[in-house]
């Protein structure tokens, strides 16, 4: 088969290093890509976010036999639905199950009707309205546009302040756009330890029938270590949570994954794909914090890795509505990836400028914003390259992920010291 994978950053290439040791995968090809894709499939120069383009790209290249669209963006403009009504096989989800993403305010009036776990919230569409509600709900709270905004969306504010400086931010400077016509006001959940590590990430297989979780990871969204500094697309990550067990998985099934699955379907809204959710474990149970309609980033850098079953063999029988008949198996051990940025991340940063690489041992280093300018790899992104290293335990990995990124370096790189540490806030 030839496959073509739709993205440019990390996710992209982590995907397609997975696909890479497929059998069933003659050729790769990625759109637009990056310098690191460039070395392993015939990067495609479209604009993915043209979906006539990318449309009159297919039309010309009957020799690609599978798509999968990676980023979130395509997918809520309806990019699989017009792939798949020219016949194309794809994975993931069609843009009205891609909205459980795409509208924050979708996914909380769905949790909300089918008594799915989460953050009590209002939805707004009026400033002055909002403003009160803040004013009277007080701090801490956290603000979420209600679009798709790169992943910089969702302000957790921990003053009264900070949350009316952030719903100006939002609803009158526009700072996301579009995607702050409406917001999502909900209270601030609390880890069981009061701990910034009380979330996780469980990303899962599901062709609308079968869903079946992947290992769990845990990122890193803060720039700065100790989870201080600004939100970003997410500076790092490891694999698997400390706390998961077993029983917590069970649990995660009955009340909130299967349920989703089921609620999606009963609105005429089935799921194919890849569907993320991020978790909190708080002293009133486990709730849903977010979902993604997509492969999550920088997750997928260290579950991908540790995935034993062919993942075209996945994404075949996910399309193919026969999930339920396949083994997903994984390795044991560890998975951790440190994300290496351009200095001023995630706000004004510069591109062009030239990346050293050393010895980084039996690491894989993840492409994100790179590029190959007279000859010589260059910055071209805020997230620039993950360092992602495996090993028996998460210590051992993160030792090998820093003994690595020690030896790459550009003017101005920076990465946070504290990935896969547990730490505690105050």
């Amino acid at each position: 088969m030839n496959v073509l994978v739709i993205g440019n950053g990390g996710r992209e290439h982590a995907i397609l290093l997975a696909l890479k040791k497929s059998p069933k995968v003659d050729k790769l090809y990625c759109m637009k890509g990056n310098a690191g894709t460039a070395e392993i499939a015939e990067n495609v120069d479209v604009d993915y976010m043209n979906i006539e383009a990318v449309k009159a790209f297919a039309a010309d290249h009957p020799e690609i036999d599978y798509y999968v669209v990676a980023p979130d963006d395509p997918l809520a403009l309806g990019l699989v639905d017009e792939l798949e009504n020219m016949g194309k096989r794809c994975f993931g989800p069609r843009k009205n199950a891609a909205i459980i993403e795409s509208s924050k305010a979708y996914a909380k009036r769905l949790m909300k009707k089918y008594n799915i776990p989460t953050a009590e919230y209002e939805i707004f569409d009026d400033y002055e309205r909002a403003l009160a509600y803040v004013r009277k709900k007080g701090a801490p709270i956290v603000l979420k546009a209600d679009g798709l905004a790169l992943g910089k969306g969702v302000l957790v504010c921990k003053t009264l302040k900070e949350a009316e400086d952030g719903l100006k931010e939002i609803m009158l400077d526009r700072a996301f756009g579009a995607a702050g016509n409406v917001i999502v006001i909900e209270e601030c959940l609390r880890g069981l330890k009061y701990d910034p590590g009380e979330e996780v990430s469980v990303l899962s297989f599901t062709d609308g029938k079968t869903i079946v979780p992947m290992i769990t990871s845990c990122d890193h969204k803060r720039a700065q270590d100790g989870d201080k500094g600004l939100n970003t697309g997410g500076m790092g990550a490891f694999s698997p949570c400390p706390f998961w067990t077993e029983e917590l998985e069970k649990e995660v099934l009955q009340k909130i994954m299967i349920p989703t699955v089921n609620a999606l379907n009963s609105e005429g809204r089935t799921f194919k794909g890849c569907l993320y959710f991020g978790l909190m474990r708080t002293d009133k149970g486990i709730k849903v914090v977010e979902f993604n309609s997509r492969f999550g980033d920088p997750e997928t850098q260290v579950v991908l890795p540790m995935l034993k079953t062919d993942l075209m063999e996945i994404f075949e029988a996910v399309t193919d509505g026969r999930l339920g008949d396949i083994k997903v198996e994984w390795e044991s051990g560890a998975c951790v990836c440190v994300v290496l940025a351009s200095g001023g991340y995630p706000l004004g940063y510069a591109k062009g400028k030239e990346i050293k690489i050393g010895d980084v041992g039996d690491c894989t280093i993840v492409h994100a914003g790179t590029a190959v300018r007279d000859g010589k790899l260059v910055t071209n992104g805020g997230r620039v390259l993950g360092v992602v290293a495996k090993g028996e335990n998460i210590e051992s990995a993160r030792v090998k992920a820093y003994s690595a990124a020690a030896n790459i370096g550009w003017e101005n790189m920076f990465y946070r010291k504290d990935i896969g540490i547990k730490y505690r806030e105050g």
